[in-house]
């Protein structure tokens, strides 16, 4: 039962992925079509519309959710496939842990740089 809620969240933060990756998707890569938060004209990636869309509190909260989700799926299909070798219990808890420290080391990390980088473009804006 305890692996099958999971299984379920996995899946769900692929459904999220999906979705948070087709708006990166359509502000990056199509942004010089759509202008979709590219006030600034040109390229969605020049320096002035990057500065504006990491000045909005919006998309620190996307990239952040977004990292959140893709570590919890990708380290958790990891732990999946490794389980699959049929290692002993003891094997399969310190892969666990050393996937859970991991995982909670690098989204730290990620959510530091996103808050560093918004408090940067707010100060930058004025």
């Amino acid at each position: 039962m305890r692996e099958t809620k999971y299984w379920t969240w996995h899946m769900a933060a692929g459904v999220v992925i999906f979705l948070l990756l087709g708006l990166h998707m359509l502000v990056m890569h199509l942004g010089g079509w759509t202008h979709l938060f590219a006030p600034f004209g040109g390229e969605a990636v020049s320096r002035d519309n990057s500065l504006f869309r990491d000045g909005k509190l919006f998309f620190t909260a996307t990239y952040i959710l977004l990292l959140g989700v893709a570590l919890y799926h990708g380290l958790y299909g990891l732990r999946t496939i490794l389980f699959e070798l049929t290692l002993k219990p003891a094997a399969e808890k310190a892969v666990t842990f050393i996937l859970l420290v991991g995982g909670l080391g690098l989204f730290g990390l990620g959510t530091w740089a996103a808050i560093v980088v918004h408090a940067a473009a707010a100060a930058a804006r004025g």
